[in-house]
């Protein structure tokens, strides 16, 4: 699976994990030199706190575009350490 914005590839892996349609990416396939951290989050009642990066390509920015959860609550254990992506990024085979 990758992960695609404006013909750039954030994430590719062929171990992802599906929850709620989304593909969780491992964490060490996001290619760490297109995103930033941000200091924005949300709360999930049975996934627990999501943190955000924004994606930085070339002065482009699509803010909030990736989320993690660094310590997810025991139900979505499966997603630790793990990445998704909405905003506009394509996840594809």
């Amino acid at each position: 699976m990758k992960a695609v914005w404006k013909g750039r590839t954030i994430a590719e892996s062929n171990d992802t994990v599906v929850v709620e349609g989304n593909h969780y990416f491992p964490a060490a396939s996001l290619d760490r030199r297109c995103v930033e951290e941000s200091k924005t989050t949300s709360v999930c009642g049975w996934k627990g706190t999501a943190h955000y990066f924004s994606i930085n390509l070339d002065g482009e920015r699509n803010v909030d575009a990736v989320w993690y959860y660094p310590e997810p609550k025991s139900a979505a254990a499966e997603i630790k350490d793990r990445v998704a992506f909405w905003k506009g990024v394509k996840v594809i085979d």
